[in-house]
């Protein structure tokens, strides 16, 4: 999309995110100018500190921007207060659009989840996805998936009032750099520190980073108005996970396996009376035990075909990821 030849300024909200940062690398590696939007300042790129629900900050960071990419969110699956993730994934969405349209700028890049995907209709049990699932803010099996449903909404509202909007949907972004621990990096190394005793039969999909920053752009470049693609990398089911694990930190991996009502009562005890008590996030959020629960395997023949996209192997960036943390003090050495 972007003239050749021609300078482009390209606004990333959440640029010092995990995803943000390999973004905002990316695009400065391809000679664009690039500006962020965030709470703190942000490596490699021009800085607005303020939040995306601030309508004046919102403002001030799309001003001149000839593309956005709207990844700024909370990704976690638990927090104290769940009315946090409709303020800051809902209304900040519906914020960062509105400046957008506003503004003028020739394309919104919205960062979606593969959670909108999954809900209580999806049975328990072996199921795919592609962009085609098309389900109810009632169905999202927690306040997380709920408010990125309907910013989802939100920014097909907008393409359909004439903003130029795509969405991309990433599965579980996995490599090295992820300072916040997201949910699959925090899986990782709780499983490489021995903290998890027993996992639960579920399919993950992950997607290396640095191939999901490449789809961003190419969302941009090549993605139609108003379509959905999802970024997705190879789907690999928990014991695989945990063989690959196993084979490249040379540590034992837990052989106990939940049945998934037994991890679901668990995670009801964690989340609705221990977290709430003390405060404390639980090891195992509701949220993503009754996602796991759906062994859904995820398609990006979408991506791949329009976009002329697909995403590195899935055992490197798990090597990556390791390496990282190791290197961070997450966890022991090998």
């Amino acid at each position: 999309m972007p003239t050749r030849g021609a300078v482009t300024l390209s606004l990333v909200t959440g640029a010092a995110g995990f995803v943000g940062r390999h973004l905002v690398a990316a695009l400065a590696a391809a000679g664009e100018n690039v500006r962020a939007l965030d709470l703190v300042d942000c490596e490699g790129a021009e800085t607005v500190i303020g939040s995306i629900e601030d309508a004046e900050a919102a403002a001030r960071a799309v001003r001149g921007a000839d593309f956005v990419f709207h990844l700024a969110g909370n990704a976690q699956l638990w927090a104290r207060d769940a009315r946090s993730f409709d303020c800051v994934n809902h209304v900040g969405t519906r914020v960062m659009l509105e400046a957008a349209r506003r503004a003028g700028v020739r394309r919104f890049v919205h960062c979606s989840s593969l959670t909108t995907l999954v809900g209580r209709r999806t049975p328990i049990g072996a199921s795919r996805a592609d962009e085609s699932m098309r389900l109810a803010a009632d169905d999202m099996l927690g306040p997380y998936p709920r408010s990125k449903l309907l910013a989802e909404r939100a920014a097909e509202h907008a393409a359909a009032e004439g903003l130029d909007v795509v969405i991309a949907i990433p599965t579980e972004p996995l490599g090295p750099g992820d300072e916040s621990l997201t949910p699959p990096t925090r899986l990782i190394l709780d499983l490489l520190a021995g903290k998890i005793p027993a996992t639960i039969d579920c399919m993950l999909n992950f997607v290396d980073v640095r191939s999901l920053a490449a789809g961003l752009i190419a969302a941009r470049d090549r993605g139609r108005r108003g379509e959905r693609y999802i970024l997705g990398g190879e789907n690999v089911s928990m014991r695989r996970l945990l063989d690959a694990l196993e084979r490249v930190s040379g540590r034992a991996m837990p052989k106990a396996q939940l049945p998934y009502w037994a991890a679901l009562a668990v995670a009801l005890v964690d989340t609705e009376i221990l977290s709430r008590l003390t405060g404390r996030a639980p090891k195992a959020p509701l949220t993503g035990v009754r996602l796991a629960g759906r062994r859904v395997s995820f398609s990006s023949d979408k991506a791949r075909r329009d976009l002329g996209w697909v995403s590195a192997p899935f055992e490197p960036a798990l090597d990556d990821a390791r390496r990282w943390l190791e290197a961070r003090g997450g966890t022991p050495a090998r």
